[in-house]
């Protein structure tokens, strides 16, 4: 094998056959595992564990609830968060870099304006506020993005690697296939993407589904992103990482269902099912959950399931 983050690099090369099959997941650690030394020291433990081939760091940094955001119009009350209300999660990116240094990617999760808007004052009102007046809504959301941009800047200087961007709002049941979506959640989450896909070596684009499913992924093919990451399931259709892969024009990650065989079999069924998903993976493919697993997923499973991609080969 060669170190971890030629390994993952590697993928973006599609001149050459992939000849080492790449694996990681993701789950939240408990609270006091979300700041400081301690944050950092069980990433590491999660990373070297399980085997995974890179760090990805879990954004724990909540934002809080704003109750005077009431109406629409309210949203230009949201406060413009700086670098100093970033500096707990900064403090473990910093930690994790020094830590890892070359053996392998650091990438951080970076959720969309859309998605913290939705922390800011609930999923469903930031959804109602849009629909109503999306002029005013648009302003928080700008707002957000505006610091986010602070946090993604000084995140790259630190010396990240790349992000694992995202994205909600485009869900069938949502506002997937409006213009809404194009005008209130898109542009915000382009802003941000264009600007690690500039300055960053690997980003993967995550289409998350944890709210809602979706039955069409038009809106998203033009994101940036080195990498795809999404559920399979598309409406009433089950896609193939094949599909996926070629729907985008990029590696594909994924395979296992975050809440399937990963998080509720044996070792042993986890192999086998890493065994049967194989076969039938895209040209470039990287191993993983659709979503972030289940935080009492056995770490067991997770190395079962790394191990047996490291030992696998893709069809050819």
């Amino acid at each position: 094998m060669k170190n971890r983050r030629e390994a993952v690099l590697s993928l973006l090369d599609a001149s050459k056959p992939q000849e080492y099959v790449p694996a990681a997941f993701f789950l939240h650690f408990d609270p006091q595992y979300h700041r400081g030394r301690a944050a950092v020291e069980k990433h590491m433990e999660f990373f070297r564990y399980t085997g995974m081939d890179f760090v990805k760091i879990q954004f724990e940094l909540p934002f809080p609830r704003h109750p005077e955001i009431r109406r629409p119009e309210d949203w230009a009350k949201m406060p413009l968060y700086g670098k100093e209300f970033y500096r707990p999660q900064l403090e473990v990116v910093e930690g994790l870099i020094r830590e890892v240094g070359r053996e392998a990617l650091v990438l951080l999760t970076l959720y969309s304006p859309f998605m913290l808007a939705g922390e800011t004052v609930g999923a469903e009102m930031v959804e109602a506020h849009i629909r109503e007046n999306p002029e005013a809504a648009k302003r928080g959301i700008g707002i957000i993005a505006e610091s986010l941009m602070i946090f993604v800047r000084e995140c790259i200087r630190l010396g990240v690697d790349g992000f694992y961007h995202s994205t909600q709002g485009g869900e069938a049941s949502r506002l997937g296939g409006s213009r809404l979506f194009e005008e209130c959640v898109k542009p915000f989450d382009l802003l941000l993407m264009n600007e690690i896909n500039r300055s960053c070596v690997f980003n993967i684009l995550h289409i998350c589904d944890y709210h809602a499913g979706y039955d069409d992924l038009t809106s998203f093919l033009d994101y940036p992103g080195h990498v795809v990451n999404c559920s399979l399931h598309l409406g009433d259709r089950m896609l193939t990482p094949q599909e996926v892969s070629a729907m985008f024009g990029r590696p594909f990650m994924g395979g296992l269902e975050r809440k399937g065989i990963i998080a509720t079999g044996t070792s042993d069924e986890v192999a086998r099912a890493v065994t049967d998903v194989l076969p039938q993976a895209s040209a470039r493919f990287i191993l993983g959950a659709d979503c972030t697993v289940p935080g009492d997923t056995d770490w067991d499973n997770l190395r079962a399931a790394i191990a047996t991609a490291h030992n696998g080969r893709l069809a050819a």
